[in-house]
């Protein structure tokens, strides 16, 4: 089946032709913010693969083709909303302010790569950090809604997983809670047609993933995926949504993984070279580009201006996480629980001791 056939919520389709007339919120500069964020969000992702080939990131899961989804996630949340996400979700949190340098410290190992106790906008970040188990970020963020509803201040949770999240139990659980319980919480599936290695077609039978959302007695929808613009209109209203008392709704971003599943993956040993090449025909940097080209907003010198700066935005942050001295081992045992088990300190002193020994006495 080709998911491009299918009808979904779409302004600019692969030619970068408009097929719908634009929402009122999208004028130039808008639009020229999400092509560069975009931009930005794929340099940062090739580089982190060159990090990981070279030994100098753990295993990393690229993004590449998913930019639309994140980008307009993290500029339909407003600061105060709390975003749940999947691992695949740098372009969001970046765009929520979340430095690049906390995606690298995540993926190299580093707990502090999920500290967002800063400040941004003069307001605390309250996003959670990633979430590698499948579907159980759904949970985590069916709980944070209940308490903004609970709290009244007309803010909402937003959670992100891939389509082979929406076969498991905690993600069907969770959106039944949401349905019943009536809370601000919005449901972005990325769509990107594979679970690792199992297609969307052996996952579920049904032509949309968002027709999900009826047993949920929720709304359900499916928007181009590639389609920045249609993104964020969805985002925008289904957040509104939330944010006036009236529930959850389930969003179906058709997409591709244009990438492995993660840098431990071959992807060439389970789908063939012509269905990743016509996926690149989809992609969302290329369309929305063709698109700002035709309207005259757009060209080649400030594509090579962008590239330019893009590169030294993503080496900057390579610069900080590289330069950042390492946690001592016994870091290890800091995040395990909120209050540590005596067990846990005893091992904890004990390596702090071996360690003293091993530097001659000498620790930081």
């Amino acid at each position: 089946m080709n998911v491009q056939a299918l009808p979904m919520h779409r302004f600019i389709d692969y030619q970068g032709k408009l097929v719908s007339p634009l929402p009122d919120w999208a004028d130039n500069q808008t639009l020229l913010q999400l092509y560069r964020d975009m931009v930005v969000a794929r340099t940062y992702d090739a580089k982190a693969v060159a990090l990981q080939r070279t030994g100098k990131l753990g295993t990393y899961p690229s993004h590449m083709g998913a930019e639309a989804i994140g980008i307009a996630i993290g500029h339909a949340l407003s600061s105060r909303d709390v975003f749940v996400p999947y691992y695949r979700d740098m372009p969001a949190m970046w765009v929520r302010g979340i430095p690049m340098e906390k995606n690298l410290q995540y993926w190299g190992g580093d707990e502090r790569g999920s500290d967002f106790a800063f400040t941004t906008s003069d307001n605390p970040c309250r996003d959670l950090p990633f979430c590698v188990p499948i579907a159980t970020q759904c949970t985590h963020a069916v709980g944070v809604a209940s308490a903004l509803k609970i709290q009244g201040n007309h803010q909402v949770a937003l959670v992100t997983c891939g389509d082979g999240a929406t076969s498991k139990g905690d993600f069907l659980e969770s959106l039944n809670c949401a349905g019943a319980w009536n809370i601000p919480l919005v449901f972005v599936v990325n769509n990107n047609q594979w679970a690792i290695s199992v297609p969307r077609a052996l996952q579920c039978g049904a032509d949309y993933l968002a027709d999900k959302a009826k047993g949920a007695g929720i709304p359900g929808i499916t928007v181009d995926g590639n389609d920045v613009i249609a993104m964020l209109d969805v985002l925008t209203n289904a957040i509104g949504s939330a944010r006036k008392g009236k529930g959850a709704t389930l969003v179906e971003a058709i997409s591709y993984r244009l990438s492995d599943h993660t840098t431990a993956d071959d992807a060439s040993r389970y789908r063939s070279d012509e269905e990743l090449k016509q996926a690149w025909e989809y992609e969302p940097i290329a369309r929305l580009n063709t698109y700002l080209m035709s309207q005259g907003l757009w060209s080649e010198d400030k594509e090579h201006a962008l590239i330019d700066e893009a590169k030294a935005l993503v080496e900057q942050a390579v610069t900080r996480y590289l330069n950042t001295p390492p946690q001592p081992p016994e870091s290890a045992f800091d995040y395990l629980y909120e209050q540590p088990t005596k067990e846990l300190h005893r091992q904890r002193d004990e390596l702090i001791h071996k360690t003293m020994r091993m530097q001659g006495g000498k620790h930081g």
